[in-house]
């Protein structure tokens, strides 16, 4: 399938308006310009999302620091306790925010409708694996303690997220099942997650560059987040090397066509599935990295929101 051609052109303007002197390409900048820019660029991309409600919450990590939490509720929400989404943006462990993703989260609160709860976790270099990892997991934690004060339905708890945030889920749900803890997911919604930094697969040649998501950008990331070299071999920052998956939340895997982690991630689908668990997956062909919020851009982006929410209506049901 050919790309898009609203995102074709989106792209276009990208290479020839950086915008505000930060270049798109992060592996360019430092960790401090890479994210003023995400920022910036998250501001411009912003679109006419769902009026829902909004908590400002937080949550103690395991080492005393103070985490950030959004929590998201539909308007028009009943009495009855919320199915849940715990949301994990992207942005390669070193950009994006909860202020990024905003936008993703509202869309799934109010066309599911369910909560959706965020956080802001902490981002490398100044915080390296497993950090970030350690932090979703604490607010996991802090959901199942929380849940009954919040009117939130713990038994239906779906984890999700985009590019390294569906990585972060994806281990959260591998840890649920093997550690039996207090919330047994329902389902993983992972859209073009990360899942083998170890290795160079084709489709990041193949789109290394001139489609958002640069190869060289990736690495970047990756070194900015692993504490040793050796971190990139490990499941928890690389699930597709994970074994004794049985018993694993199902998994609906949303892929990019023209994405450097395309092909790792349907090789990650297809993994789960050797190893006994549920999978769906699809690849939206002419889409790229970051789809989720490009609304912006494409109208077809209205599509696959339409998609994912019913999955996820699906497996709250």
């Amino acid at each position: 399938m050919s790309l898009n051609p609203e995102i074709a052109e989106f792209l276009d303007l990208v290479d020839a308006n950086p915008g505000d002197g930060q270049s798109m390409a992060f592996h360019q900048s430092t960790p401090e310009q890479a994210r003023l820019a995400f920022e910036q660029a998250s501001t411009r991309m912003r679109w006419p999302a769902p009026e829902v409600q909004t908590q400002d919450l937080s949550c103690i990590a395991r080492d005393g620091a103070s985490l950030a939490l959004r929590l998201y509720r539909p308007s028009n929400a009943g009495e009855q306790p919320l199915p849940v989404l715990l949301y994990l943006h992207g942005g390669g462990f070193v950009v994006g925010s909860i202020a990024s993703h905003d936008g993703v989260c509202r869309e799934f609160c109010a066309r599911t409708p369910c909560a959706v709860l965020t956080v802001d976790y902490r981002r490398a270099p100044e915080h390296r694996f497993p950090v970030a990892l350690d932090d979703c997991a604490d607010t996991l934690a802090w959901l199942a303690l929380n849940a009954h004060a919040l009117e939130l339905d713990v038994q239906r708890v779906a984890l999700g997220g985009d590019s390294v945030g569906a990585t972060l889920a994806t281990v959260l749900a591998i840890s649920a099942a093997n550690e039996a803890g207090p919330i047994t997911p329902c389902l993983q919604l992972l859209c073009y997650p990360v899942t083998d930094a170890s290795t160079a697969w084709e489709s990041r040649t193949l789109f290394a560059q001139g489609y958002l998501l640069e190869d060289e950008t990736l690495q970047w990331f990756y070194d900015h987040y692993a504490s040793k070299p050796q971190d990139r071999s490990d499941w928890r920052f690389s699930p597709l090397l994970a074994t004794g998956l049985r018993g694993v939340a199902p998994a609906y895997v949303a892929l990019a066509g023209y994405d450097p982690l395309l092909d790792e991630g349907r090789a990650y689908a297809r993994h789960l599935q050797g190893q006994g668990v549920t999978v769906q997956y699809e690849t939206f062909g002419g889409l790229v990295h970051d789809f989720l919020r490009m609304r912006m851009v494409t109208a077809e982006i209205d599509e696959v929101y339409q998609r994912l929410v019913a999955v996820l209506r699906n497996a709250f049901e």
